[in-house]
């Protein structure tokens, strides 16, 4: 049992003074570690949150996080708070770890009243990183924008917070204790997810593809995924012992950013650009929703993933029934787009930000969905899903006996190939970064009609969404060129990092002749690049003449 039994506990109710930033994004709360860190300043937000989600006495919410520095401290406060605010039950991965797609089945599972996850994401780590706070509805996924508007207005006017005093909670056993009147379940944090996965994959036939010598690389990146992909791909499957690499979850990652793209996953990339590259490469991020794909010398674009996913969906067991829709945002390349028209069912297109797919699949609209930024995901539950899309790429890999780069290249010959890049030029001076796109959405009105290069312009515009399930709408979502033969430029500011602003350019060019989809990337888009810089002044306005990250 835990001692803070409720004889020696007591309700403290703290003064405090609104904070003026704690407006969640599409992605929570995210601030450096050090603003977390201010007395009151997590406190005002948990409040906030239970505040507005008044739940009914006795209810259940789900806690958890990716194992960042300050993850246990503030997972102790919450639940401290908790039990001030009248909550029943709060259900606790083992030692605070409880990866973002795992919360979410875990949720849906029990049919708890939703959760919160402390995460940054893909976001440094470390005493001088970033540290994030997530709410998740009883759907299991991200809360909706009408929720964190309503959270952040009553962190405007909140005067005080309610917390108990009492000793903290063991993190590391396994089972029941009670912290005043409310029960801490503490819960293997891979068990749920990991029978999700058994019900959807063909966990025999992947144990027979290791067992004739079939290779993995797995980089978990010092980050929460490293204790579900050791469980699942070595333990139950039996892929060979250090097949997962950086598998020990660290309060700093390691020194890296857990983002798995080609810059900071380059051990990974190295060992699959080797002589004796293993047969299949993958990584995910520090909260285990977005994942990076590699066959031996050879990338995967998470655009042409989620295409390859959708065009052999009916291989994978739980998808066998087909695909009753799929989703992908705005600045994801078109690929899925050309299998859902082969396919003969809908697509849609949405803004940045799993809640918008979340509507879609509640409503039983799509089975499907994608974001570039390495984030792919299902119905199986409401957030993106790194290591679900590693065991559906193998159940594939099973399926077909090909290699990566074959299945891609085969996939190109019969749906055409989009060449897409994305090029960000981070820790831009918000100020600087707001006056380019206003200035530009001004510049986007005239032209229509112009040729830029030897390509004409068809249309230009701020993309708008209206949700074809609740009819809410989203506008500003990322200005567009839409040229007639095809090819995309996109601009967007992305909402994700904490220090400074990030400019995200999206560049795509369609090519269906198989004779010609061989080329290089950066060489096939060079000339669309360099105009989309033209267009929107980059160099001039922001003094950047290279983007931080290609990918």
């Amino acid at each position: 049992m835990n001692p803070a039994s409720k004889s020696e506990s007591r309700v403290r109710k703290v003064a405090t003074t609104p904070f003026d930033d704690q407006r969640p994004g599409t992605s929570g709360l995210r601030k450096k570690i050090t603003v977390f860190q201010q007395p009151h300043y997590l406190e005002n937000f948990i409040q906030s949150v239970f505040d507005v989600l008044a739940l009914r006495p006795g209810s259940t919410l789900v806690l958890g996080g990716d194992g960042r520095y300050y993850n246990r401290e503030a997972l102790q406060v919450i639940l401290k708070m908790a039990a001030a605010n009248g909550i029943g039950r709060m259900v606790v991965g083992r030692d605070a770890i409880l990866s973002t797609p795992a919360a979410s089945c875990v949720i849906r599972k029990r049919a708890t009243a939703g959760g919160i996850i402390l995460s940054a994401s893909h976001n440094p780590g470390g005493p001088q990183g970033d540290f994030g706070v997530k709410v998740n509805a009883a759907n299991g996924g991200p809360a909706p924008s009408t929720l964190t508007e309503a959270i952040f207005a009553r962190s405007r006017a909140l005067r005080a917070y309610r917390v108990l005093d009492a000793s903290d909670v063991a993190l590391d056993r396994l089972g029941e204790s009670k912290l005043a009147g409310m029960t801490v379940e503490i819960i293997d944090p891979v068990a749920d997810y990991a029978a999700l996965m058994e019900s959807l994959f063909d966990f025999g036939a992947l144990a027979t593809l290791f067992a004739v010598g079939f290779r993995v690389r797995y980089d978990a990146m010092h980050a929460v995924t490293g204790p579900y992909a050791r469980e699942i791909l070595e333990r139950r499957l039996g892929a060979a012992p250090g097949s997962v690499i950086h598998g020990e979850p660290r309060l700093d990652f390691g020194g890296e950013p857990p983002d798995p793209n080609l810059v900071h996953a380059h051990e990974l990339v190295e060992a699959m650009e080797s002589f004796d590259a293993p047969d299949f490469g993958a990584a995910c991020d520090g909260d285990g929703d977005r994942n990076m794909i590699l066959g031996r010398r050879f990338f995967v674009t998470p655009s042409d993933s989620l295409a390859v996913l959708a065009a052999n969906a009916r291989i994978v067991p739980g998808y066998a029934a087909g695909l009753v829709g799929v989703a992908r945002s705005m600045p994801t390349s078109r690929a899925v787009d050309r299998v859902a028209e082969r396919l003969g069912i809908p697509r849609y297109e949405t803004p940045t930000g799993w809640k918008y797919f979340g509507n879609l699949l509640d409503a039983g609209k799509i089975t499907l969905c994608g974001e570039e930024s390495f984030g792919t995901g299902s119905s199986h539950v409401r957030e993106k899903d790194g290591l679900w899309a590693v065991l559906f790429w193998l159940d594939i890999l099973a399926a077909r006996r090909q290699s990566v780069e074959a299945i891609v290249r085969e996939h190109w010959r019969t749906y055409g190939r989009d060449f897409y890049t994305r090029h960000d030029y981070e820790e831009l001076d918000p100020a600087v970064a707001q006056s380019l796109m206003d200035k530009l959405r001004v510049r986007l009105r005239g032209l229509p009609g112009q040729r830029i290069g030897n390509r004409r312009v068809r249309a230009a515009d701020d993309f708008q969404y209206t949700d074809p399930v609740d009819g809410t709408q989203a506008s500003a979502q990322g200005l567009r060129v839409l040229f007639e033969d095809g090819a995309r430029i996109v601009y967007r500011l992305s909402g994700t990092g904490t220090q400074g602003a990030t400019l995200r350019l999206y560049v795509e060019a369609f090519e269906p002749d198989p004779a010609r989809q061989t080329r290089d990337t950066q060489e096939v888009l060079a000339e669309l690049v360099a105009a989309a810089l033209d267009v929107a002044e980059i160099p001039e306005r922001t003094g950047r003449h290279a983007p931080t990250v290609i990918t």
